[in-house]
């Protein structure tokens, strides 16, 4: 029976994909540095084996961006143990030599497993469960975007991709772009947001520069910080606004809309003060 291993298992896309995947009677293991099936930590080799023992596939992922050439090291080590395929949880930039993911990307895809590569648009769920949830809740959301576009994506939907690729043939060598259906501005989202919880969220618009500062006094690594707000200056420029059919490709089926994100989350109580 195959045991699929689930990196950053109790996290936004992990969880999900662990409970898509039981639901279908996968044998999943979680894998996180607490509160998981298994402890895992990628600064820690010594948690490696026991979360690998068994395990013929993986979801690869790090959520901190800190540790990427260990995660390579990992899977590396993954495919020596006899892991057949992966997919991983990257970024559109990754291709860059000097992004935090260059190296995982790289071991992934010239490892002998089969492989699929995720590089998500800006989750959806970014607004109720992470880095701009406190904002959202206190009614102020500041951000370097301006008036740019860009199509959320919701974490479910990057599950379902992951599950599939996981478990069933046809996803080996892909990389799926993954976008919601339509691209959006953050003063459009946190309007929605506002409509749907009856609550006033003000959008602010800052300077680069002024985010940059912003994220070195809250301890953000200065390459980390100038990472970031390149990202987000891309949405203002407007080099953010394509949609990608992918999740269609992917699932035979439309991504979520922004829109059934926002009802739902608001209906489980997200967004509240």
């Amino acid at each position: 029976m195959q045991t699929i291993l689930i990196l950053g298992g109790t996290g936004t896309t992990g969880r999900r994909l662990a409970r898509q995947l039981r639901s279908t009677e996968h044998t999943v293991r979680t894998a996180a540095r607490r509160d998981a099936d298994v402890r895992l930590d990628l600064g820690e080799p010594a948690t490696w084996e026991p979360a690998l023992a068994g395990v013929t596939a993986a979801y690869l992922m790090e959520p901190t961006l800190q540790a990427g050439p260990r995660l390579a090291d990992f899977t590396k080590a993954a495919a020596a143990a006899g892991v057949r395929r992966f997919v991983m949880l990257s970024a559109a930039r990754a291709e860059e030599d000097s992004h935090p993911l260059h190296a995982a990307e790289q071991a992934v895809r010239t490892s002998d497993a089969e492989w699929t590569i995720l590089h998500p648009n800006w989750f959806a769920q970014n607004f109720s469960e992470g880095p701009w949830a406190r904002a959202i809740t206190d009614g102020t959301l500041a951000l370097p975007t301006g008036d740019g576009r860009t199509p959320f994506v919701d974490a479910e939907d990057i599950a379902a991709v992951a599950a599939a690729a996981l478990t069933t043939e046809g996803h080996h060598g892909r990389v799926y772009s993954l976008t919601g259906p339509a691209a959006i501005s953050f003063g459009e989202a946190t309007e929605l947001i506002g409509r749907a919880t009856g609550r006033r969220i003000e959008y602010v618009d800052l300077s680069p520069e002024d985010y940059t500062r912003r994220q070195l006094e809250n301890g953000v690594p200065k390459p980390a910080a100038q990472l970031l707000t390149s990202i987000l200056v891309s949405i203002r420029d407007g080099s953010a606004e394509t949609c990608s059919d992918d999740i269609h490709q992917a699932l035979g089926r439309p991504a979520i809309s922004f829109e059934t994100y926002v009802t739902r989350a608001a209906g489980e109580g997200y967004f509240s003060s």
